[in-house]
Parts: C-alpha cells; structure tokens; sequence
C-alpha cells in the first residue's frame, strides 16, 4: 500500500505532466506562427502524456490527473471527502507549477499571443453549448476511466492507460475549436492563473465535473459488478 504523500506526488506529477505537455505543445505551434503540429500536435501531447504517467504512476493514486475524475470516485464512494481535497490541491499544484514554468520558459510574445494555453470560447459560441460540449467529452473520458481501472486490488491493465490517453486525444480534437478542449478543471486553471485570462472560465469547472459526476453514477448503476 502507498501512504498520502506518495499518492498526491503522484497526482502532481501527473498533472504536471498533462498541463506541460499539453501547454508546451500549444506555445510552441504558436512560436512556429502555426505552422506547427496544431490542434492534433496539441492532442497527442497531452494525450501521450496522460499514457505515460498514467502507466508509471497510476498504481500508486490511481493515476486521476484530473479533478474530474476524482468527483467520479467521490460520488461512488470509492475515495472520501477528505482524500478528494487532498488530490484536488494536487492536481491544482501541479498544473500551477507547469504553467509557471512554461511562462518563465516560453518567449513573452509567444505566451501573450497563445493567452499561455489557457482553453477560450471562440466567436459566437456561447458558454451554455460550450459546457455541455465540455461535459459530454468529459462523462467519456471519466466512464472509460472506470472501466479500464476496475480492479479493486490495484492491478491495472498495462493497455489502461493508453485507452485513457486516446480519450483525452479524442476528446480535445473534437472540443479544442470551440472550447479548447480543457476536459478538466485543473488543465484550465494553472495556464488561467499563470497568463490572467480568466475569460468563460466557470465553462471548464461546471462541464468536465458534471461529466465526471455523471460518469461515475451511471458507471456504477449499469456497468459495475454487484
């Protein structure tokens, strides 16, 4: 078994991961004045990011990276109220750390004109549409989520993080022109604070956690073991 500070490292980390990577990834297509990988380059940053960490570190907290998914685990009772505060100040750490590094990185202009890769609503979308489109991605990703990790003893397939990654791939193609493509809270606040964009940002608590809420009820209701 792993004690707490092993497991919130493990989510900081994570999440650490998944904002640098996915961050990094949207800089530097701006450096390139986009002429970069784009959107998909993007995706399969944070996608790949996700995998991997995910892989190395998920048997330790469970690998969520993502407040999203811990609400999923809270409201099936799988973690108490306690230890969700406890990986929610993780993950928020992390993505704050990798923002911040980013920005001392990153060239000022280059950062101002990619808002530090803080998700934004494009023209003439409008915040309604864009939380559900953001909660419909993220009740997927969450119910894949539970469903390649339902081992209760902690033995998660080798392949679980790779569907996890996919779905965070496919998740931020499909959201990124309109939303961004934030699918998590945390990924959305750590750029918001680091560049002071804080445009729509209620769109990207109040759609990925009602997805995960979601997610992890109906998991529970149709799909798991009784």
């Amino acid at each position: 078994m792993y004690n707490t500070p092993q497991k919130l490292s493990a989510e900081f980390f994570g999440t650490f991961a998944l904002v640098f990577f996915g961050v990094g990834a949207l800089c530097a297509n701006e450096f390139l004045h986009g002429s970069g990988s784009g959107v998909l380059g993007a995706a399969l940053a944070e996608g790949l990011a996700v995998a991997i960490l995910f892989t190395a570190l998920g048997r330790i907290s469970g690998g969520h990276f993502n407040p999203a998914v811990t609400i999923g685990f809270w409201v099936t009772k799988r973690i108490g109220t306690l230890e969700v505060l406890g990986y929610w100040i993780a993950q928020f750490l992390g993505a704050i750390a990798a923002a911040y590094l980013l920005r001392w990185i990153i060239p000022d202009d280059t950062w101002t004109r990619a808002l530090g890769g803080t998700p934004t609503l494009v023209a003439d979308f409008t915040r309604l549409p864009a939380m559900v489109l953001e909660a419909i991605l993220t009740f997927f990703l969450v119910l894949i989520f539970f469903s390649a990790t339902p081992n209760p003893d902690g033995e998660i397939s080798s392949l679980a993080g790779w569907a996890i990654g996919l779905a965070y791939t496919a998740g931020i193609l499909v959201a990124s022109p309109f939303t961004g493509g934030a699918l998590n809270p945390a990924r959305a606040f750590g750029p918001a604070l680091a560049s002071s964009h804080w445009n729509n940002h209620g769109v990207y608590w109040v759609g990925p956690l009602a997805g995960g809420f979601l997610a992890g009820l109906l998991y529970d209701a149709i799909f798991a073991k009784k």
